[in-house]
């Protein structure tokens, strides 16, 4: 099972106030596990950075000038995430964020029904606690200590720890129900071979060949008395 846990950095708060994707980070998962498969990408949002979001992440305009608009790296982001679902904190921000660029370019939205959002996972085990990202790495002693910005991978990395806790796979290799094990292989049973029973008595060719190989011994020790 494929899973891409994702997350973005952005100007604001609103896409349709002129608010744009800057980054996006997403970490492959395979049955619950980090396979090792990442995605990284800074992008140009043909705008200003305001200084409230600034010093969220820490990405500012001039550093972004030089990076791609979001219409050349799509295809891209596109294919890395395929089909599966995605593991979001609060994926209704990042749904509508990455939408507002797929409308643009003239392409279909990611429906919200390939999201698990983690926020609702952690309100409704936790009702009542913090669900912020980093309450959620002290609760499951995942170190945030590097998380002194916002960042989109760190972000991703740091969320896919926390929700193999959420949801209580940690140790996957212990869960078989979780783990795809691909198509089970039904051994195959013979027929059991029935043979007929031999006759108890031996026949006249047996008695003779018997008698031929006895002769042929020296002193059998069954004919001593």
């Amino acid at each position: 099972m494929r899973e891409i846990v994702l997350d973005t950095e952005t100007t604001g708060l609103d896409p349709n106030t002129g608010d744009r994707i800057i980054e996006i980070g997403c970490v492959e998962l395979i049955n619950h596990m980090p396979s090792g498969e990442t995605y990284q990408q800074y992008i140009n949002p043909e705008r200003d950075m305001p200084a409230e979001s600034f010093r969220i992440h820490g990405l500012s305009e001039a550093f972004l000038a030089d990076y791609p608009v979001f219409a050349e790296v799509v295809d891209g982001f596109l294919d890395f995430i395929g089909d599966d679902k995605l593991v979001i904190h609060n994926a209704a921000f990042d749904i509508k964020f990455i939408n507002a660029e797929l409308e643009r370019l003239g392409f279909a939205e990611l429906p919200m029904t390939r999201a698990i959002d983690t926020v609702q996972i952690a309100r409704t085990r936790y009702p009542g606690a913090s669900a912020s990202l980093d309450d959620l790495c002290r609760r499951f002693g995942v170190d945030n200590t590097s998380r002194t910005l916002h960042g989109a991978l760190l972000d991703s990395s740091l969320l896919a720890k926390v929700y193999i806790d959420l949801i209580g796979a940690r140790e996957p290799g212990f869960d078989l129900a979780a783990r795809d094990t691909g198509p089970v292989v039904q051994a195959q049973r013979r027929d059991k071979v029935v043979r007929p029973a031999r006759p108890h008595a031996p026949s006249t060719a047996e008695l003779a060949a018997h008698e031929t190989l006895v002769t042929r011994l020296d002193d059998p020790i069954w004919q001593k008395t």
